[in-house]
C-alpha cells in the first residue's frame, strides 16, 4: 500500500508509481505476461495465443513492456530473422499478483455479468 512517509503513493498524480500502475492495469499487458510465463514466444505465437489482439496493439504493448523492463527481446541471427520475447526477472515477479487477479476474474465473471444486466438502481 502507499507509503506516506516517502511520498510514494498511487494517489499522488505526480508519483511515478501511477505510470507503473497504468502499465500493469492494461489487459494486454496482463495477458502477455501470462502467455510468456511458461516459455519464450515469437510474435506470431503470442498473437495466436491472445486471439483477438491486433498486430499494432501487440507490437506497441511488447515495446512498452520491453522499455519498462518487464519483457526481454532476443534477436537470433538467422534468415529469416527470428525474434523471441521472454519475461525478465521483474516480469516474472508479476506472475503471482496477476494469477490472483486472473483467478478472481474467472471465478466472479458471472456476478459481474449479473450486476451489469440488473435494472438501473440509481436514484432519480
Amino acid at each position: 500500500m502507499p507509503d506516506s512517509d516517502s511520498g510514494i503513493s498511487i494517489f499522488n498524480p505526480t508519483c511515478p508509481s501511477r505510470y507503473t500502475l497504468s502499465l500493469l492495469a492494461d489487459k494486454w499487458t496482463m495477458l502477455i505476461v501470462v502467455a510468456l510465463s511458461k516459455r519464450p514466444m515469437r510474435n506470431g505465437e503470442l498473437k495466436r495465443r491472445l486471439g483477438d489482439i491486433s498486430q499494432k496493439m501487440l507490437t506497441q504493448t511488447l515495446r512498452d513492456l520491453e522499455l519498462n523492463g518487464i519483457v526481454s527481446r532476443t534477436i537470433f541471427d538467422r534468415v529469416p530473422p527470428h525474434v523471441e520475447y521472454d519475461l525478465t526477472a521483474l516480469g516474472r515477479s508479476l506472475l503471482g499478483p496477476i494469477a490472483v487477479l486472473a483467478d478472481w476474474a474467472e471465478h466472479n465473471w458471472d456476478q459481474v455479468q449479473a450486476a451489469r444486466q440488473a435494472p438501473d438502481k440509481s436514484i432519480a
